[in-house]
């Protein structure tokens, strides 16, 4: 049995930059158990599955340990393999996915634009300690969702210096760790740990967009907003809030297909 496998950069316009990720059209569902497997075999931070299912198709997204309820990066890949590969003249598709509703993706000029909902973050009264230890430098504040913190710092330059320890950060799962701070070119900057899901550092996170989009469209005073993610890599999500959804728009650039045996 062999499967189709397409590697994307997504949230970039040249390859070996952005955030890499797999795509495995299927006819039908497999196993969870092999789901897992070839997304531990093809080693990178998310690999995306769909299925057609009638006009619209099933996606779901697989970290190398486990199933993921939202991902932005792989949604991208998803959406360029069907618009850009399979079928080149399509303007836009929609996605049904287990935890997070429909999505839909449209092109926009250049870009593929993924309608997202919005998941504005709360206070937290108390960082667990375990958060300030693994980042090791103290915020300004922190915010959080059901299974993200969101640490604000003052600046850009103190972002790009965060050398976190993944110890501490592990031990929050089932929750991430998005690093944030206003941007000195980009309207807000951040990175993204992950390491209880196999994903030290996320090169370029979508999801979280939908949180961090509407805290600095408050903070900012505006709706239309310019984020750049300063990992190694680095890539850029240019972010639109609107009311209960977050709009995500972003390139992407085919790097490898093939088969892979299983």
């Amino acid at each position: 049995m062999s499967l189709s496998v397409f590697r994307l950069d997504a949230f970039t316009a040249v390859p070996f930059a952005g955030n890499p990720a797999a795509v495995c059209p299927l006819t039908h569902w497999l196993d969870d158990e092999l789901l897992r497997a070839v997304a531990a075999e093809n080693n990178l931070s998310e690999t995306a599955y769909f299925v057609p299912c009638g006009d619209s198709y099933e996606l779901r997204w697989f970290t190398p340990r486990c199933e993921v309820k939202l991902c932005g990066h792989a949604t991208l890949a998803s959406a360029f393999v069907l618009m850009q590969i399979l079928a080149p003249r399509r303007e836009s598709v929609l996605f049904e996915t287990r935890f997070s509703g429909e999505l839909s993706v449209c092109r926009d000029g250049e870009l593929l634009a993924m309608d997202f909902p919005a998941l504005a973050p709360w206070p937290c009264a108390e960082p667990p300690t375990a958060l300030i230890e693994g980042l090791g430098r103290y915020p300004a504040e922190v915010m959080q969702i059901e299974d993200n913190y969101f640490v604000v710092y003052e600046s850009e330059e103190e972002v790009r210096r965060i050398r976190p320890d993944f110890r501490p950060l592990e031990k929050l799962h089932p929750a991430g760790v998005a690093i944030t701070a206003p941007g000195e070119e980009a309207d807000f900057v951040s990175r993204y740990f992950a390491p209880s899901y196999g994903i030290p550092e996320d090169p370029v996170t979508g999801s979280t967009h939908c949180s961090l989009a509407p805290y600095w469209a408050e903070r900012l005073g505006k709706t239309s907003l310019q984020a750049r993610q300063v990992s190694e890599r680095g890539g850029e999500v240019w972010c639109e809030v609107k009311k209960s959804r977050v709009i995500l728009k972003g390139n992407a650039v085919l790097t490898l297909r093939g088969e892979l045996l299983i």
